[in-house]
């Protein structure tokens, strides 16, 4: 007699191989089991106070954890109706959508809620309709405090939430709730969602636990962590390691600080830090920086090699279509007038195109890094416009 339904299954059996979005790197494809990926969508609607009267659309496709665990299981587990507007993202579709369907929360990465208030600015898509909306999610990649003030204001999502996670993690571990203080709301990626533990440790001696306030690199372990990657027990071995009591933490990548109340904020990827001249800059300062200007609808900061300073600040910038014709020398002088002088990008790139992007929406930065070496090295003297054929963008380029 063969085994019945559901015989020989454990909750900690891996049920989801999931694939890392590839922002900094190719994918690599985590073993996540069912007790990690339920209770971690059980535990996100709670913090989102979801009930069954509750309409969420979630642009975030369902191949990743977004959508699959932030959107499609906090609903399920709260009997929430969710609302998939397209195969893939489509800001029309999106808004049209919550219009249509009167939602109460709206889910994105950063790009995809940039993509959607560009519509809304432009006239493109009519401001009605959106007065049902009060929460959703916020998540994927850091979002910038200019961004998070535009969606409080322009759609309505005062209850907005941030998640932080990733794909090993099943992937929340850190949240906002809807009742945090606003500025822990727009400054911060929340406190630990309940049985997860969090430490921030010194990157080049891991078990060494740095003290409350002091930026390191952000360690998970918990339920929600990984079994590991699949067929790869070196890169495994990589990133999660036992401390001294035999407890398995996932190693992040990010470099985090958390405060006396377990607030978390993420500095930034150490991977991406740029290291010039011996400073250690953080892109999303840089970022956060330029995003509060008038002309700019996307930015984002890579380190380049350069003979003097070892890395110099390569930043590019997609203006608001109707201000196309913005000067470079004003987003150079913008940044200099409210940040320190080092922190001044050497070059500035105007793509009129999207940024390289994961299919989920993250901008690939490796891409960019590569991008702005070709254009570094092709680049005339004169820092004209250059057609770079080999990237396939118009940039434009200033020394």
């Amino acid at each position: 007699m063969g085994l019945g339904l559901g015989e020989g299954l454990s909750p900690d059996d891996v049920v989801n191989i999931q694939f890392t979005s590839g922002t900094t790197s190719t994918p690599k494809a985590a073993c996540l089991t069912h007790k990690s990926i339920l209770n971690n969508g059980k535990a996100i609607g709670d913090r989102m106070l979801l009930t069954p009267s509750d309409i969420v659309c979630c642009p975030p496709p369902l191949f990743h954890c977004f959508g699959a665990v932030l959107g499609y299981l906090a609903c399920t587990t709260h009997a929430s109706a969710i609302v998939f507007p397209a195969e893939c993202f489509d800001p029309l579709a999106t808004l049209r959508s919550v219009q249509e369907e009167g939602c109460t929360a709206l889910h994105g990465v950063p790009t995809m809620f940039i993509s959607e208030l560009e519509l809304l600015e432009t006239g493109k898509v009519k401001y009605e309709g959106f007065e049902k909306l009060r929460t959703g999610i916020a998540a994927g990649s850091s979002v910038p405090l200019e961004l998070m003030k535009r969606l409080h204001k322009v759609l309505n999502l005062t209850e907005l939430t941030i998640c932080y996670g990733m794909t090993e993690t099943s992937p929340v571990s850190f949240m906002t709730t809807t009742t945090d203080p606003m500025q822990k709301r727009l400054d911060s990626v929340g406190r630990l969602l309940p049985h997860v533990s969090a430490k921030i440790v010194d990157p080049e001696s891991p078990n060494i636990i740095l003290p409350i306030g002091q930026k390191g690199e952000l360690a998970i372990a918990g339920y929600n962590v990984q079994k590991g990657y699949w067929g790869d027990p070196e890169r495994t071995a990589e990133v999660m390691l036992q401390d001294e009591d035999g407890r398995v933490w996932m190693h992040t990548g990010d470099e985090a600080e958390m405060d006396g109340e377990g607030y978390i904020r993420i500095t930034g990827r150490i991977k991406d830090l740029i290291i010039r001249g011996g400073e250690n800059i953080h892109p999303l300062e840089i970022e956060n920086c330029l995003l509060a200007h008038s002309a700019v609808q996307e930015a984002s900061c890579v380190g380049i090699k350069d003979e003097r300073y070892g890395e110099v600040v390569a930043t590019f910038v997609r203006p608001h279509e109707d201000r196309l014709d913005v000067n470079i020398e004003e987003l150079r002088e913008w940044v200099r007038g409210r940040l320190s002088n080092h922190l001044v990008p050497k070059y500035v790139f105007l793509i009129r195109d999207q940024f390289p992007k994961t299919a989920s929406g993250k901008i690939q930065k490796f891409k960019l890094r590569e991008m702005g070496e070709v254009l570094v090295k092709d680049m005339s003297s004169s820092g004209v416009v250059v057609a770079a054929a080999a990237v396939k963008k118009e940039v434009e380029v200033e020394q």
